[in-house]
């Protein structure tokens, strides 16, 4: 099995840039620094994704700042299960090479980005993560505004060191929080959404590294309750070597629960039912897409990122390390492919 567990505290990455201890963790032990990395500043990538799914309303909204190299792309989706409908806008800005001062640890640290279109701010306080933005043009005008609190408890979280085999000086790090009861508001088009911590979910995905050029990726997240238990999961492939861990984790009352393989069985149109199958049959689900959030962006042609991130309801089960079978039913959370050029 993929399950090497790193438990060392240590620097990320060896003297020549290389990963020190490819693998996956519950907690950030490895240290990322930027000024460790051996590849020239356009190639390293980093980003903050927030999704936050509201049970309650029947809504989700999702929030990115990233540092691509090339481009700082950062984007808003606004998404209504009940119609459905969704609406992505992205605002790029060329060049921002490290400017934004990402965070090298998701535990401290904050970031933000303003401009004259939009204002956005991830902040880390109390053990809390709050969201706050301004997208005033968003979805032609009818504007955006949030104010979000992610309850951030020191549960298990999955994190992985990948490295790259056709480039030893690449490398992601990447940790995966799941299961953060939310609270706050959203407005809009002048309509307020108010969130509930209990049956409102947030969940992080906290992005470091050097990529090679050229990439495709699997993941899917869900995050919410199960017979008044915090359940969650963190699934995906499809980039890097794996052979020492994948990331593929069950999350049940704070705990990580680590599984090997799941394979994403899809048709080329990502609204047909989808299904997951896994390995010992520890992850064997049913996916109904709602809403599509596909986005495909082209800076010149030689940035260009093409995604599905699918929402939709999730029905099967999902199997603990003691044998526990969790069984879920229409649990709402998303799945994506991701083709990206960067």
């Amino acid at each position: 099995m993929r399950n090497h567990l790193v438990t060392t505290k240590q620097p990320l990455l060896n003297m020549d840039g290389t990963l020190r201890e490819p693998g996956w963790s519950t907690s950030l032990v490895q240290t990322y620094s930027r000024k460790d990395i051996k590849k020239r500043i356009t190639r390293i990538k980093e980003w903050d994704y927030y999704s936050v799914i509201s049970n309650k309303n029947n809504i989700a909204v999702c929030f990115t700042v990233s540092d691509l190299g090339y481009i700082e792309l950062d984007s808003v989706s606004f998404l209504d299960f009940s119609v459905p409908r969704e609406h992505t806008q992205g605002n790029i800005l060329p060049f921002p090479l490290g400017r934004l001062h990402m965070p090298s640890d998701s535990s401290i640290g904050d970031v933000k980005t303003y401009n004259s279109k939009l204002g956005l701010e991830f902040l880390v306080k109390d053990k809390k993560r709050i969201i706050r933005c301004d997208f005033p043009e968003f979805d032609g005008g009818k504007g955006l505004k949030a104010n979000i609190t992610l309850e951030n408890l020191d549960d298990d979280t999955m994190v992985i060191a990948t490295p790259f085999k056709t480039d030893k000086k690449a490398f992601y790090y990447n940790q995966k929080i799941n299961c953060m009861r939310a609270s706050g508001k959203v407005l809009y088009d002048g309509k307020l959404y108010e969130f509930s911590p209990e049956t409102d979910f947030g969940g992080l995905d906290w992005g470091r590294g050097v990529w090679t050029y050229d990439n495709v990726w699997y993941w899917g997240s869900g995050s919410g309750e199960v017979d008044g238990h915090r359940f969650g999961f963190n699934i995906g492939y499809g980039f890097g070597d794996t052979s020492a861990a994948s990331e593929n984790v069950i999350f049940y009352d704070g705990v990580a629960h680590k599984i090997d393989d799941v394979k994403f069985n899809i048709s080329d149109n990502f609204i047909d039912p989808w299904t997951f199958t896994s390995s010992y049959g520890r992850f064997e689900m049913k996916f109904e897409p709602i809403i599509d959030r596909s986005d495909y962006t082209s800076a010149l042609g030689i940035i260009v990122t093409n995604q599905h991130q699918v929402f939709g309801k999730m029905t099967g089960k999902a199997v603990l390390d003691d044998g526990a079978v969790i069984r879920i039913k229409d649990f709402l959370c998303f799945a994506e492919k991701v083709h990206n050029k960067y």
